[in-house]
């Protein structure tokens, strides 16, 4: 048997049809772009996160909009139905085809799906789910890899879309064995600072779209609101004239967003120099320090460095490289960079400066957000379309990168 409860046959690569899946949209933009366009009948998504991040205020906010394209079953086991009821209130949330179940019995669970035949099953959260057959206790792994399988068996038969709470461990990873992001078509990671009113939504796999996209939006009173423009929230509270600061391009999934890298460098009082980072990979930090004290005659052995992404974004591809360094070189002389520029580049171990993917639609997103220059890798700039009034420089050194971006 096939996964979607056909008998499966072997056919001719040429002569198997690809028709495009269709797809329900939601009302949030935002979660349409990590899924890939929206919703496929059929699937089956786990979203993880910190408690109270607001996962499952997303999902009943999800759930009163495909209410309107279908019927939805959402199944919750961590609260009682006043509960969520009042939550629902608060967030605007009703509908005649939106069901309400609070159990945690998979049998149960299963036979009300045959009675219901609902098009959307929420289930939150897969670690208060119990197998009755499976004898070790609620959360197990073996409680988790059989209630998981039902939930996919359930899907692909009866073409439901199904969207599974998933616990996370201090790591942040999804806890639980590693099989349940394999079993699962696509696995999204809802991120955020708690003492921050912003939430990212990202997706880490997907087999109906890009995986790193990612979505943006707001915590309100009213539940969530997308961020159509993230750029102008990582930059809206940046300083004139302030030191250790660079503003990079950066790539997630297929969105550019520009975020302000904040760097402050300060004489070691103790022997071994601190290197603290926040959204950045502190090894890369480290790394990159070790280039500009070699290439760049930066003396930083014995000064401690803190570094931060602002605005709560994780940052982990090699073309925000070359404004970790302006930002560090830029608080170690305590000079300040034009706030105009903003820079791109990967850094090699010779101080060279690599060139990066997707530049035009990075150089697009500067100037859409009004920046004058932007410093780039110099083999990225031949046979492209560079936009009106934005000055590219390229350069091929971290040496010269800095001459430039101080001058």
């Amino acid at each position: 048997m096939s996964l979607d409860g056909r008998t499966a046959k072997v056919e001719k690569i040429n002569e198997i049809t690809s028709e495009e899946t269709p797809r329900v949209t939601t009302s949030l933009m935002e979660l349409n772009r990590v899924l890939g366009g929206g919703v496929v009948p059929g699937s089956m998504v786990l979203i993880g996160g910190d408690p109270g991040i607001g996962k499952s205020t997303l999902l009943l906010q999800v759930s009163g909009q495909l209410a309107q394209k279908g019927r939805v079953l959402y199944v919750t086991g961590e609260e009682s139905a006043t509960q969520v009821k009042l939550r629902a209130d608060r967030l605007g949330v009703g509908h005649d085809e939106f069901y309400l179940y609070p159990e945690t019995d998979m049998t149960a669970i299963k036979k009300q799906i045959d009675e219901l035949q609902p098009d959307f099953v929420v289930i939150d959260s897969v670690q208060t789910m119990q197998e009755p057959d499976v004898t070790s206790a609620i959360g197990s792994v073996s409680q988790i890899r059989e209630v998981t399988a039902d939930l996919l068996q359930i899907a692909k038969t009866n073409n439901i879309s199904v969207f599974i709470v998933g616990h996370v461990t201090k790591d942040g990873a999804i806890a639980g064995p590693k099989i349940l992001e394999h079993m699962v078509d696509t696995v999204l990671y809802f991120e955020g600072d708690m003492h921050h009113n912003y939430r990212i939504l990202r997706a880490v796999k997907n087999r109906f779209g890009a995986t790193n996209e990612l979505g943006i939006f707001e915590m309100r009173d009213g539940g969530l609101r997308e961020v159509a423009n993230p750029s102008e929230i990582f930059l809206e509270e940046r300083l004139d004239g302030a030191t250790g600061s660079a503003v990079v391009i950066a790539l997630e999934g297929s969105r550019p967003i520009l975020v302000e890298l904040q760097a402050l460098v300060t004489p070691t009082v103790f022997g071994n120099a601190q290197r603290t980072a926040a959204g950045l990979d502190r090894n890369r930090v480290s790394l990159l320090m070790a280039v500009l004290e070699k290439r760049a005659n930066l003396l930083l052995q014995n000064q401690d460095a803190y570094l931060k992404a602002a605005g709560g974004v994780k940052l982990d591809e090699p073309a925000i490289d070359l404004a970790v360094a302006v930002a560090l070189a830029s608080s170690y002389h305590d000079k300040e960079t034009r706030p105009s520029d903003a820079f791109i580049g990967e850094l090699g171990l010779t101080g060279e400066v690599r060139s990066v993917s997707q530049i035009e639609e990075r150089l697009k997103e500067a100037k859409k957000l009004g920046f004058k220059r932007v410093i780039a890798p110099q083999n990225n700039l031949s046979g492209i379309e560079i936009p009106d009034k934005l000055q590219v420089i390229g350069v091929v050194t971290l040496a010269q990168a800095l001459k430039v971006a101080f001058e």
